[in-house]
């Protein structure tokens, strides 16, 4: 197996890096580098030193960057048409996007949006599983446990991070299934293995022991457990100057595979599991006595950071986002008029209003800061364009505050405690917390878990818009009636037809 491989400083600090190449190569970067094909190596050169698996695995999070992955459609745009979030223009040509709005997930157009995903996740699948193989045949290579845990437990990570949103895309209804789908659990290292297919209990234990492992080798090991993931953005003084373990919160660190595991969890129903995990997050300190992570969205908005980096555990960092994402949504963050071209996306005035039924839109920094108002097509007619990947271009430290995409963040694990507490008022608790971080200061509280329930569903739209989690909300709730959907939703709506390929799965071994 080849495998490609580019040189790069990463943020100010040098960092050699590479990428795993498989049918295609990767055509999406972000803002650690840039990189180009310039070499091949073969994979046991490659696997020879410590730097080539810190090249393999920063591979792993560039293929996860790819527009066909988290880059785009599995957090802005595929995703989020599931889940109806965006207003389809008539005019379109992303026509693809457009069946998968109207969940016709037959037509040629949709057939290849959802490959395109598929052959993505397997991708960073294969690429973090090769690390695994090698790291485990290879432990002599690393020059001390630590580097060692650190990269394997990463590897492990980026694989269930993946393979769960495989499950959740393509598997089966988590609660009362009628239907049953077996889906790969892929441990193989080359794309074009053929994996093998499980049911969806034994799905879920692979999944979890993937997790856990990850767990075990980064919490003996991740400097995340030790220091704030500030003190090393830019000098490395932590790290005795090794640039590879800096920026800690864009990569899968223990704090965010703990996160992860709570997701996982919940989705799963285990809700015992994603309440434990969700609360101890966020009562975590560090041993200075820092919050790990706080809830940052008062601060992060005031200061324009409407990714609310301060509150992820993980993110994916893009240094192109505001190039590309101009493409599908607005790009004018001081709400005056604005275009809104046939290919972008964006809400209703009538939407925004549903979105925000209910709640104090006086104050409410998301209102304010995530849409501009003021968006107008050809016709002259008003719409509501989306901010939260538009940023001014003197803004100062782009790489870390802008340039990056929220994967797992602090607002999830409240929502997480919030909804599987039976404590209505350790619920009004955290929903205080939680909503002045959205400077909604004393809110009314909740008179019954009944009225959470209907308030969570549409607090993950409210607060994950742009970030490919609504979708999943409504699947795993089994919601029929999804906000702004032409028809009703069942078990055809929310399990989305596996790839064609030149596999039989009657055939592939279980």
């Amino acid at each position: 197996m080849n495998i490609k491989i580019n040189n790069k400083q990463m943020i100010g600090c040098a960092f050699i890096i590479c990428i795993l190449a498989f049918s295609t190569m990767l055509t999406s970067c972000n803002n650690w580098l840039d990189v180009r094909p310039e070499t091949e190596q073969k994979e046991e050169d490659q696997f020879s030193t410590e730097s080539g698996f810190q090249m393999a695995l920063t591979g792993c999070y560039l293929q996860m960057a790819n527009q066909s992955g988290y880059g785009l459609q599995l957090t802005m745009t595929s995703v989020e048409n599931l889940a109806n979030l965006w207003r389809i223009n008539p005019s379109t040509t992303r026509l693809g996007e457009r069946d998968l709005a109207l969940h016709d997930y037959t037509t040629d157009n949709a057939k290849s949006t959802i490959k395109a995903i598929y052959t993505n996740l397997f991708k960073t699948i294969a690429q973090a599983s090769l690390i695994i193989k090698n790291a485990q045949e290879n432990p002599e290579v690393f020059t001390e446990k630590r580097m060692y845990n650190i990269i394997l437990g990463e590897a492990y990570a980026i694989r269930a991070y993946c393979q769960l949103d495989v499950l959740r895309l393509f598997g089966q209804m988590p609660n009362n299934p009628q239907k049953v789908v077996s889906l790969p659990y892929s441990e193989a290292t080359n794309i074009n293995e053929i994996p093998s297919y499980y049911n969806f209990n034994d799905y879920t234990v692979k999944l979890l022991k993937d997790i856990e492992t990850a767990e075990a080798l980064l919490k003996e090991s991740d400097p995340a457990t030790l220091y704030p993931y500030n003190r090393t953005y830019a000098t490395g003084e932590v790290y005795e100057k090794n640039s590879f373990l800096m920026y800690r919160q864009m990569r899968l660190n223990y704090w965010a595979v703990r996160a992860l595991h709570a997701r996982m969890a919940l989705y799963t129903g285990d809700k015992d599991a994603a309440q434990n995990i969700a609360r101890e997050l966020i009562a975590a300190t560090l041993p200075d006595g820092t919050t790990v992570r706080a809830l940052s969205g008062k601060k992060d908005y005031i200061s324009g950071y409407t990714t609310c980096p301060n509150e992820c555990y993980f993110s994916i960092s893009k240094y192109d986002i505001k190039e590309y994402a101009v493409n599908y949504f607005t790009d004018n963050k001081d709400n005056v008029v604005s275009s809104y071209g046939a290919n972008q996306y964006a809400i209703s005035q009538n939407m925004l209003a549903d979105l925000f039924d209910g709640e104090n839109i006086a104050s409410h920094n998301r209102y304010a800061n995530i849409w501009n108002q003021r968006l107008k097509d050809g016709d002259g007619t008003l719409w509501c364009g989306f901010l939260r990947y538009c940023y001014d271009d003197d803004v100062p430290n782009p790489n870390l505050y802008y340039q990056l995409i929220p994967m797992l963040r602090t607002s999830e694990m409240y929502l997480i405690a919030m909804e599987t507490s039976t404590d209505l008022a350790e619920v009004n608790q955290l929903y205080t917390e939680y909503m002045d971080s959205h400077n909604v200061a004393l809110p009314t509280p909740f008179n019954t878990l009944e009225e959470v329930s209907t308030w969570i569903e549409n607090e993950y739209r409210r607060e994950f818009y742009g970030e490919g989690q609504m979708f999943y909300t409504y699947k795993r709730l089994g919601e029929s009636n999804i906000l702004w959907a032409k028809t009703q939703a069942n078990e055809n709506t929310y399990i989305i037809p596996l790839p064609e390929t030149e596999y039989d799965p009657a055939t592939v071994k279980k």
